[in-house]
């Protein structure tokens, strides 16, 4: 949630879910901060994906406003974002951020005073480090041109295997190129290619029986690229393991 007045700490920031491969246009935004100097306030969020350290995404991460979230399908995507506009706040470059969150609507407040993830806009609730790499800090909230552009990742995807027999609950993280995953299918040692439910943010659901099984996963990203990582899951997994292998964007 956003907070009104000349200095705004919104509670997440926004990512975009537009091009795919290629950097696509400049489209224009708006852009907030929140979760403190060391971003620990961005930790956890919609996307599911915890520990924005250990997973590799740093502080270099944003929150979306409705308009863009696209109800958790584009957590994982990457933008480009640089102030534009204002010569009092702006600074020069651009940065490059992960949409990890959601920044809620806020619908008490007007959408030009404080609610500034209301739907239709277009926002980024960014991590306070990563805002402060494009704008000066007093300035609370700035206009930004955004686009979309191809994820760099270090390493292979990788898959954490929560829940328990019967309810596998995978969560995908680590994601290149396109970057937010529209669709998974999972195969295990004894059973055929079989779909998994997205259940929410990058958390990717299978209700077959899977354990003891070396586990390969088919993952799609939003502009219709597929990799498989064939057996990236050993025979002897537990549940909250973590794998990864070479399969990547």
């Amino acid at each position: 949630m956003a907070v009104s007045g000349f200095l705004f700490f919104t509670l997440l920031l926004a990512f975009v879910s537009t091009g795919y491969g290629d950097a696509g246009d400049w489209t224009q935004a708006h852009a907030t901060f929140y979760g403190g100097s060391d971003a620990s306030g961005t930790m956890g969020g919609a996307c599911g994906y915890g520990n924005l350290y250990s997973q590799g995404y740093g502080t270099n991460t944003a929150a979306l406003s409705t308009a863009l979230f696209n109800n958790g399908l584009s957590c994982g995507s990457c933008y480009e974002i640089k102030c534009v506009a204002s010569q009092q706040w702006c600074l020069s470059g651009s940065i490059v951020v992960t949409a990890t969150n959601f920044c809620p609507p806020n619908n008490a407040l007007p959408n030009n005073n404080g609610g500034w993830c209301n739907p239709p806009l277009e926002h980024f609730d960014l991590s306070q480090p990563v805002f402060q790499q494009i704008a000066q800090y007093r300035a609370g909230i700035v206009p930004v041109a955004y686009r979309r552009v191809p994820c760099r990742r270090r390493g292979g995807i990788r898959f954490t295997i929560n829940g328990h027999s019967y309810f596998n609950l995978v969560l995908i993280t680590n994601v290149g190129g396109a970057g937010d995953v529209h669709a998974v299918a999972v195969k295990g040692l004894r059973t055929e290619w079989q779909p998994m439910a997205r259940n929410w943010g990058q958390n990717w659901q299978s209700n077959a029986y899977l354990d003891g099984q070396s586990l390969s996963f088919k993952v799609t990203t939003s502009d219709g690229r597929s990799v498989v990582a064939y057996d990236v899951v050993p025979a002897g997994w537990s549940f909250g393991q973590t794998f990864s292998g070479a399969a990547q964007f």
